[in-house]
């Protein structure tokens, strides 16, 4: 009897040190997550959300991502804070690599959120196995990061200086599907074509460099290589397109 008291004390005593320890493993991650600015809105646990001035959880339904990547590779390009690779992991992919480099390396010439710690605090909290690739655009490729069923392009298209460029790296590492995510404009021509926006043009962002229409996005897909492209979503904003872009005409529609 005696014994067993003492073994409950013992245990006891372990389960408050252990609550006390995470609590303050809590306060500890609570002081990262707020002393910095943030892209994405991360569920960290712990009652912690990331500030994110994106609203990333209401995307996830107009991106409309496979419920589940059970036992598939998942490229996140343009990772920033991580958002979707974390979500990608989160439904079950065998491997999630996130890729980036202008948001992981520009900091505060550009913005404090743009130096590549948002995503090192989220990785550690997540306890995360994605696995990050610092690497340009213009580097993707099978040699550099390999080759995965699915490609998340969210976000990229019109910040690129040869949107033509940037979607071939795309198709070139893309074995089964690609999301594709971007603003758009001239939807008034009913044939393809790019606004393109000089300086600050656009949000007053430099980094702001095309908005192809909707006819231009689905023309470029077909032109470096995908068979199959589908619309999905306008995400309720009429200068946004979401597209689903296949390597197979006979590609299975999304799960």
């Amino acid at each position: 009897m005696m014994a067993a008291r003492k073994r409950h004390k013992r245990e006891r005593r372990k389960a408050q040190s252990a609550a006390e320890e995470s609590e303050s493993d809590a306060e500890k991650l609570r002081a990262l997550v707020f002393t910095r600015e943030w892209f994405h809105s991360i569920d960290l646990g712990h009652g912690i959300i990331t500030p994110g001035i994106d609203d990333s959880p209401a995307k996830l339904t107009g991106l409309r991502l496979p419920t589940s990547f059970a036992g598939k590779s998942v490229l996140d390009i343009g990772a920033w804070d991580g958002f979707f690779s974390f979500e990608a992991e989160r439904r079950g992919a065998a491997r999630v690599v996130a890729a980036d480099y202008w948001c992981w390396n520009n900091g505060p010439e550009f913005m404090t959120m743009a130096d590549g710690q948002g995503f090192e605090i989220a990785h550690a909290a997540l306890s995360s196995k994605v696995e990050k690739a610092v690497c340009r655009v213009e580097e993707i490729g099978p040699d550099t990061v390999g080759v995965f069923d699915y490609v998340l392009f969210l976000g990229i298209l019109y910040h690129a200086p040869d949107p033509l460029r940037y979607l071939r790296h795309v198709f070139s590492v893309c074995r089964e599907m690609a999301i594709i995510e971007t603003h758009t404009d001239g939807a008034d021509y009913d044939r393809p074509m790019m606004v393109f926006y000089p300086g600050g043009t656009l949000n007053n962002d430099p980094s702001n460099n095309w908005g192809p229409n909707r006819q231009c996005v689905l023309a470029m897909l077909h032109e470096v290589g995908f068979e199959r492209v589908e619309v999905v979503e306008h995400q309720h904003q009429p200068q946004r397109l979401v597209v689903h872009a296949y390597r197979s005409s006979s590609a299975a529609a999304d799960p």
